[in-house]
């Protein structure tokens, strides 16, 4: 018998690698002599590079870059098996993750890091990115990443204005002339797993800015900025961001990669599927384990174990769901998706002790549902 372990991470206790690993120890505790490939996945967001580089071959390259607030910070891209591909998280550079809690200030923070990875990426030869939106600090419209690669904001007095979503409300002109030309030699696929618009009710500052530290009067100021930035680009570029799903991912850098980046948005696991060539990689596989810390009906939504079950679906492969929690009201919708769904805190598990002995736990409940699976497989049921 063959398993493929495709999992997500378990957000806030198991990384994508970290989760599929204790679900192998699982599998050969209930049989060692089952041969298993591990497909560690991500949706776009936090372990999309990691995901990426180890299921193709490739490597992942360290540099200095500027977090959100503008101070240097260790982060990371990643190079592909094919040495022509770079995948980069804009949470490396630009994520709420480098920040206290206290320091999240979307006026203030910005994509200038961001903007340095691509610089370092295209320095080393790189031309065809893929880009996982998900995790910033930022509601900046992706400008200060596109300040990183050459762009010029200017206000009315024709100074360049600071970095940060404050002070886009300023935005007079864009100067194009120093952008990086390699950019337009290059190709970017955007991985998005949010179809959120540039502005408005349910846009990048009202549904994404309240989490990244703005309060209801800095949020109604941040969504005026992003509606002055995108009428500044249309003008310049003859390109509404209104209009366009995705364009509010990242703090608005959805729509900066929309505007002025050649390439194309996907649903980030489609991308992050496609990449590792994952229908090939289950052809003679007999069975597909997937799961996520949380699934609800938000997985229904493409996040990773809904991504993983359309290919085993389309390719006739049975799969099973193993989560940390999984929703009691989403499970009449997850039933027809999945063979079989199991939670880890299913049964004597709380979730407090899940949380503290991820591995653990993880791996003796895909023992046990490896086991049931295997004495069922047998009867022919």
């Amino acid at each position: 018998m063959k398993v493929v372990v495709a999992p997500d991470s378990f957000k806030g206790s198991l990384t994508a690698v970290e989760a599929a690993e204790a679900m192998v120890a699982g599998i050969y505790d209930a049989d060692p002599s089952i041969e298993t490939v591990m497909l560690p996945a991500a949706d776009g967001g936090e372990g999309t590079m990691s995901s990426l580089v180890g299921a193709t071959g490739g490597e992942i390259v360290s540099v200095v870059v500027q977090d959100p607030l503008g101070r240097e910070v260790g982060a990371a891209y990643g190079v592909l098996g094919d040495r022509k591909t770079s995948v980069i998280e804009i949470a490396e550079a630009s994520g709420l993750m480098l920040l206290h809690e206290e320091e999240r200030n979307p006026l203030v923070t910005s994509t200038y890091g961001t903007g340095e990875l691509i610089v370092h990426a295209l320095d080393a030869g790189l031309r065809n990115f893929i880009i996982g939106l998900g995790g910033s600090a930022t509601n900046d419209g992706g400008v200060g990443m596109l300040q990183a690669l050459g762009m010029r904001f200017l206000g009315g007095n024709g100074v360049e204005l600071s970095r940060g979503g404050g002070s886009l409300g300023n935005l007079q002109a864009i100067d194009m002339h120093d952008f990086d030309k390699r950019i337009s030699e290059s190709t970017f696929l955007i991985a998005c797993d949010v179809s959120n618009p540039f502005v408005g009710p349910t846009g990048a500052s009202a549904v994404f800015g309240p989490q990244k530290g703005a309060c209801p009067a800095m949020v109604n100021r941040l969504d005026e900025n992003l509606m002055r930035l995108a009428h500044v680009i249309e003008q310049l570029t003859g390109i509404s961001l209104h209009g366009k799903k995705g364009a509010g991912a990242a703090g608005g850098a959805g729509g900066a990669f929309q505007a002025f980046f050649p390439g194309e948005m996907e649903q980030g696991i489609d991308v992050v599927l496609n990449a590792i060539s994952f229908d090939k990689q289950i052809t003679d596989a007999d069975l597909i384990i997937t799961g996520e810390g949380k699934t609800d009906s938000q997985t229904l939504s493409g996040k990773t174990p809904f991504g993983v079950a359309k290919v085993a679906y389309k390719e006739g492969k049975p799969i099973i769901l193993i989560s940390g929690v999984i929703d009691q009201e989403s499970r009449d919708l997850l039933a027809p998706i999945f063979n079989e769904l199991h939670a880890i805190t299913d049964g004597t598990v709380s979730s407090q002790e899940s949380i503290a002995h991820p591995s653990h736990y993880l791996r003796a409940k895909t023992k046990l549902v490896m086991e049931n699976y295997l004495t069922n497989y047998t009867k022919g049921v």
